[in-house]
C-alpha cells in the first residue's frame, strides 16, 4: 500500500504543477484574464485530478500484480494530491497582481518539484542535483512552449 500511495502522490504532484503552470502561463499570455486563468485552475483542479486518477487506476489494473486495495489507494492520492495542489495555485492569482501572481505561482511549482524530485533521488539512491535539474528542465519547457502557444493564439484574435 505504501508504494501504491507514493506513486499516487508523486503522480499528482508533479501533474499538478506541470498542467497548472503550463495551462496558467499559456492562458496569461493568451488573454491576461484573471477570471479565464482563474476558471482554467479550477477545471484542471476538477477534471484533469479525475482524469489523472483514473489513468492511475487503469495503469495499476492493467499491471496485474496489484490488490484492490493497492489500486484503489493509487487512486485516491493521485486525485487528492492533484486537486488540492492545483488549487494551492488558486491563492496568488485571487490575491496578488496578475504578473505577480505568476511568477509566485511558478516559484511555488517549481520549488514543490524540486523538493519532490530531492525525495525520489534520495529514495533510489541518485544524485538528487542530476534529478531535479531534469525535472525541473522538463516543466520549464512545458512551460515555455505553453507561453508561446498563448502568444501565437493571441495573435489569432488581433
Amino acid at each position: 500500500m505504501k508504494d501504491s500511495l507514493r506513486t499516487g502522490i508523486s503522480f499528482g504532484l508533479t501533474s499538478a504543477v506541470i498542467t497548472t503552470l503550463g495551462l496558467m502561463v499559456g492562458l496569461h499570455s493568451g488573454t491576461g484574464s484573471k477570471l479565464v486563468i482563474i476558471g482554467g485552475i479550477l477545471t484542471i483542479a476538477i477534471a484533469d485530478a479525475f482524469s489523472d486518477a483514473l489513468g492511475i487506476h487503469v495503469s495499476e489494473e492493467s499491471e496485474n500484480v496489484h490488490t484492490t486495495m493497492q489500486i484503489w489507494g493509487a487512486t485516491i492520492a493521485t486525485f487528492l494530491t492533484k486537486f488540492i495542489f492545483a488549487l494551492t495555485f488558486l491563492v496568488p492569482v485571487l490575491l496578488l497582481p496578475l504578473f505577480t501572481a505568476i511568477v509566485v505561482s511558478l516559484v511555488w511549482g517549481l520549488s514543490i518539484l524540486a523538493v519532490l524530485s530531492y525525495f525520489m533521488a534520495k529514495i533510489q539512491g541518485e544524485r538528487p542535483w542530476k534529478i531535479i535539474g531534469e525535472h525541473v528542465l522538463i516543466a520549464i519547457i512545458v512551460i515555455a512552449i505553453t507561453h508561446w502557444v498563448g502568444d501565437w493564439v493571441a495573435t489569432l484574435g488581433a
